[in-house]
């Protein structure tokens, strides 16, 4: 839990002139500060550190973002010779889930998003230290101290780059970034990052260059909108046209337009995306590449092996491959495995609503409650029933560590009284006190139905054979298991036609992972239920809402209308912290693997600077290739 008496006396030792900037970052994250603390502390510190680490253009940590650094004399710089732009020739990149569009606003998967990113861009982004990257903003970035957010939390004002222009030539101005909002914010767009904008009130434009988010009430995680994956802006005027039912009909969506420094030469869906250098990039001297083929298809263990053993590829995405296998891969030399704290939790889902009952020909409606599932120890006898240790160890290696908990990017979110374990005997025990009794073929009736589930997820052999433990130890206890391995492309799509994908929930049990952020207030709307018409994905929200497992707990949500009114750390971290506890001990869904984000990259690749709160490809206009 964050501590204020540590706060205050970092503020008192900065004020002082006892602490650099960089022990501020240090220490501040070692006690789990907030990016707008740690703003308050950099712009606090009196004296500039001795030779500091040299950040690449257009990449300022926030510390130079404050008035104080602003006002420090500087010594004058060496002149350096300009980068120059391209001649990198092809940079070859293999996500093995393929993108299937362009428009990351209306998928829900991360293949899509990456795809997305290399031609647009946020304001912002989020290093690996939380602290805010500019991208179209410009400085100074919004913070408490200088005034760009507001005392009272219900405003956050953003100066945006000047001369930055889409890719037709169209300049970039403040009415994109409103007209980002608005695009977003209209229901009938279905766009699936509609949540993350949820708590604006307004988008205000000032003037050309400065755009303001008034919020409906005091929000803490300011810094998440416009940022990181979800803040991509769009172009007014080439989705004008294309605002609520229309959008998912706009060629943007398979040929974008953005402000990136890469262009769409061409794109099939599902198989490829071929970029081309923008020579009128903002950023002088970037990128290096003159092309990007992003190859998608295949599967995680043929990635990894295109990298380090064949050198087919440079770059290899989301390598979920048993770790003994990969270590032989990376002896051929050729590459290195990258390995990232922060990669998300990867959970077992739990489909509370019934998806073989029809409301209206609409499967796993939220009125309809799952008939094994509304009952708590069916719920904790399955939790029982994972070998956690097993799967982390055989499967994940240094990809990940076996977890009880469903959130695990951010320490001070983290209940460390909650545990897990692996008990049959117990789970049987559960299963007989709920009167889940054994039929004439050994599988359990309760509720008038076979316990035979339904287990959906992503072609991926750790998560078919993550599948093939449970479902071993499962038929020890009397439940059946049928695997169903979905195409990525597929099972992550958010096509709101097909009933294999998992917003859908056309299945007893799902599985995969996405990632909390760094402040987890947008990604806790998974459990949400306050208003089941627009929280729980259901056909008359196209399946575009973040409650795909169809859950409903009033505890919780009056937990959340709490925590979402907080902007005080010393308020909102015991409200996260007992929301997890809640969610866990409910067993609203299963915490398994916490996993690391793990890419194969080419030993000639250089540049690449990952971080848990962004796409893999957010700097790509960074990254060169030597040798």
């Amino acid at each position: 839990m964050r501590d204020r008496s540590a706060f205050d006396e970092l503020l008192e030792a900065a004020s002082e002139g006892r602490l650099t900037r960089r022990d501020v970052l240090k220490r501040g994250a070692a006690v789990g500060l907030s990016a707008s603390m740690l703003a308050t502390l950099l712009a606090a510190c009196a004296r500039e550190e001795a030779a500091p680490t040299q950040e690449p253009a257009g990449q300022t940590p926030v510390a130079a973002q404050t008035p104080a650094a602003a006002q420090t004399p500087q010594a004058a710089p060496t002149e350096q010779p300009a980068a120059q732009r391209g001649g990198g020739g092809e940079l070859r990149l293999l996500w093995w889930q393929a993108p299937t569009i362009l428009n990351a606003h209306l998928s829900s998967g991360t293949k899509d998003f990456d795809a997305s990113r290399v031609v647009l861009e946020p304001l912002a982004d989020l290093d690996i230290n939380g602290n805010l990257i500019p991208i179209l903003a410009d400085e100074p970035l919004p913070s408490l101290e200088n005034g760009m957010v507001s005392p009272d939390g219900l405003s956050v004002t953003w100066k945006l780059r000047q001369s930055v222009k889409w890719h037709d030539g169209t300049p970039f101005t403040a009415r994109d970034v409103k007209f980002t909002f608005d695009y977003l914010s209209n229901p009938e767009t279905a766009a699936t990052t509609f949540g993350t904008y949820d708590p604006v009130q307004s988008v205000e434009v000032v003037d050309e260059y400065t755009v303001k988010v008034n919020f409906k009430q005091p929000w803490a995680a300011w810094f998440e909108i416009f940022t990181g994956p979800d803040g991509m802006i769009v172009p007014e005027h080439a989705l004008k046209d294309y605002v609520g039912a229309k959008a998912k009909d706009a060629p943007f969506n398979l040929q974008p337009i953005g402000t990136g420094p890469y262009k769409v030469k061409s794109f099939t869906p599902g198989d490829v995306v071929v970029y081309e250098i923008n020579q009128d990039y903002w950023e002088p001297g970037k990128p290096f590449f003159d092309t990007i083929t992003l190859k998608g298809g295949g599967d995680a263990a043929s990635a990894a092996r295109a990298v380090l053993q064949t050198g087919e590829m440079d770059y290899a995405w989301n390598i979920q491959v048993e770790p003994t296998i990969l270590k032989q891969m990376e002896a051929a030399g050729l590459g290195k495995i990258q390995s990232t704290f922060g990669g998300g939790t990867e959970r077992i889902e739990i489909m509370h609503a019934d998806p073989q009952t029809e409301v209206n020909g609409e499967k796993a409606h939220y009125t309809v409650p799952h008939p094994h599932f509304k009952e708590l120890k069916v719920r904790q006898a399955l939790a029982l029933a994972i070998q956690r240790d097993v799967i982390a160890e055989q499967l994940y290696g240094p990809g990940g560590s076996a977890t009880a908990l469903t959130l695990n990017e951010n320490k001070q979110f983290m209940p460390q009284d909650l545990t897990w374990e692996f008990n049959l005997e117990k789970a049987a025990q559960l299963l007989d006190e709920v009167g889940a009794a054994p039929g004439p073929d050994g599988i359990r009736v309760l509720n008038g139905r076979r316990m035979d589930w339904l287990w959906m997820t992503s072609i991926n052999a750790v998560r078919q054979k993550t599948q093939e433990i449970v479902k071993a130890a499962l038929a020890q206890i009397g439940i059946n298991i049928q695997i169903k391995a979905v195409d990525a492309a597929v099972f992550f799509s958010g096509d709101p036609g097909n009933p294999d994908t998992l917003n859908r929930g056309e299945y007893d049990l799902g599985m995969w992972t996405n990632s909390s952020g760094l402040f987890p207030i947008i990604w806790y709307k998974r459990y949400l239920s306050r208003n089941p018409e627009t929280d729980i994905a259901q056909r008359s929200n196209d399946w575009h809402t973040p409650n795909v497992i169809r859950y409903q707990n009033e505890e919780f949500n009056r937990l959340y209308t709490q925590v979402e009114q907080e902007i005080d750390p010393d308020k909102y971290t015991p409200l996260f912290l007992d929301m997890q506890r809640l969610v866990v001990n409910d067993v609203a869904e299963i915490g398994i693997i916490a996993r690391n984000s793990v890419a194969v990259v080419s030993n000639k690749l250089t540049g690449i600077n990952p971080t848990p709160y962004a796409s893999d490809l957010w700097d790509v206009k960074n990254w060169r290739r030597e040798g």
